[in-house]
């Protein structure tokens, strides 16, 4: 049912079904999400109006995964193998070939770093040259044995005594600089992802970090200009994306999710996992204080023992207990960056499985101080899609599936050179009189775009972790 991967030469997920009668020729792309309860594969294509159309869909219950890392392959391979499955059951026409994966789980890392260089010809403007010398630099930046650098995702650059500039090429100056997010993951633990979804004969088009795909699902313009923290609550672990003036200002992977939940209620309340989870799906609340007191769920007993009567205030403790220390860490990482007190005016953005929660909101807000609310994947998706699909669990997904059209639309301006693009001219700096002397102050900053967002997710990612490999099997 899957077509053997070696023959797909088009761009993108690609052996596409017929083309509908309003002949949309984008291409079909396919999110894979390999989570700690479930794998999701999710085909969609962009419709004139630049919404997502679901071609396909379909999960499985993940065996082979704990917190977000690949542990046993042949169970992953098996749990992949039957979301496709399923994916080909919405959708008898569909074929799959090459899928956007994503990648999580606490071995990835990150770091703050600061990098110079002195131009050698000061009197030239300053060129995407220069630029990527001063990116290059920062990857022999000392990360512990085992661990590669995955991305560096440059912040507020400088030239000379200016700051904050967005894009500093057509500026001069004698030294430029930036800021710069460096995010390093276990080499083995991204290979393990590799060889599960190629063993199930797909090919991985690219690796996309979860935190980063989940929040180009549920953040718009306005997002990311207020600034805002992104909480992905998953199975395994939470991740966190926070943003300022339109940058990644940090991303961080939390050990805990709703796995750590679920088990806290089995061992608390003595119940069997299944009963765990489904307590907590129906009757679970993230705020003790509005459980009913006298509430009560009855658990049928385990071969002929006497049912048992579960306080649902018991039960909302436990849940609360967890969430605090979830979003106690939230807190812990925003100190870090200087972005508590307020300073993020668009707040705390909720999204994964664990976010649908009852109460999770006004949790969040206690602990944090921060304005919480819950993010949906649906502002992407066109009219008529599974409802199922607008859930905060899916926004990895299809965080995934944008992701991989921005590297189609790139390439297809890249193929566009009919007319070179010029350099765009750097803003001319301000002139303010002080007591008659005439004061340079820093030119305007330029308005970073969603899109912007997007084309700073490193691509190509997944080629860091194949060559070695290539040349061992060679």
């Amino acid at each position: 049912m899957v077509t053997d991967a070696t023959t797909t030469t088009e761009t993108a997920a690609q052996v596409q079904p017929p083309l509908p009668p309003d002949g949309n020729s984008n291409p079909i792309i396919v999110g894979l999400d390999i989570g700690t309860t479930k794998i999701a594969a999710i085909a969609g294509r962009k419709n004139e109006f630049g919404k997502l159309e679901i071609l396909g869909f379909g999960k499985a219950p993940s065996n082979g995964v704990q917190h977000g890392m690949v542990l046993n392959i042949d169970q992953t391979i098996k749990a992949i193998e039957q979301a496709l499955e399923n994916c080909y059951k919405s959708n008898p026409n569909l074929r799959i070939s090459e899928v956007y994966v994503g990648i999580a789980g606490h071995h990835i890392k990150s770091l703050q770093t600061r990098g110079d260089i002195v131009r050698q010809n000061n009197e030239e403007e300053i060129s995407q040259k220069e630029i990527d010398q001063l990116v290059s630099d920062q990857y022999k930046t000392y990360i512990p044995a085992g661990d590669q650098i995955i991305d560096v995702i440059p912040q507020e650059f400088t030239v000379d005594n200016f700051q904050n500039i967005p894009n500093p090429i057509g500026y001069s100056g004698v030294k430029v600089g930036a800021n710069f997010h460096i995010i390093t993951g276990d080499r083995n633990a991204i290979r393990n992802i590799n060889r599960s979804v190629e063993k199930s004969r797909l090919v991985v088009k690219d690796l996309v970090l979860q935190p980063l795909a989940s929040s180009a699902a549920v953040m718009c313009e306005h997002d990311l200009e207020a600034g805002v923290a992104i909480v992905d609550i998953g199975g395994g672990t939470t991740d966190l994306a926070v943003f300022y003036e339109g940058i990644l200002k940090h991303t961080a992977v939390i050990p805990f999710g709703g796995e750590n939940i679920t088990n806290d209620i089995k061992v608390g309340l003595g119940v069997l996992r299944t009963q765990a989870e489904q307590m907590k799906v129906q009757f679970g609340s993230a705020l003790a204080d509005e459980a009913k007191a006298n509430a009560y769920i009855t658990i049928p007993g385990i071969r002929g023992m006497a049912p048992k009567e579960i306080s649902v205030k018991n039960l909302a403790n436990i849940i609360q207990a967890r969430m605090s220390e979830i979003m106690d860490f939230v807190s812990y990482h925003l100190k870090q960056v200087g972005l508590d007190n307020r300073m993020l005016n668009g707040g705390i953005i909720l999204t994964g499985g664990g976010a649908q929660l009852k109460h999770l909101i006004q949790l969040t807000e206690y602990v944090t101080g921060l304005n919480a609310r819950i993010g949906f994947p649906n502002e992407h998706l066109a009219a008529g899609h599974i409802e199922e699909l607008a859930k905060p669990m899916y926004s990895t997904c299809i965080g995934l599936i944008l992701k991989g059209y921005n590297v189609y639309e790139n390439s297809l301006n890249q193929l566009d050179v009919s007319q070179p693009a010029a350099l765009p001219a750097a803003p001319e700096p301000v002139r303010v009189e002080q007591d008659g002397t005439v004061v340079m102050t820093h030119p305007p900053r330029g308005r970073k775009t969603l899109r912007d967002f997007m084309n700073s997710i490193k691509h190509g990612l997944v080629h860091l972790f194949n060559e070695d490999e290539d040349k061992t099997f060679q």
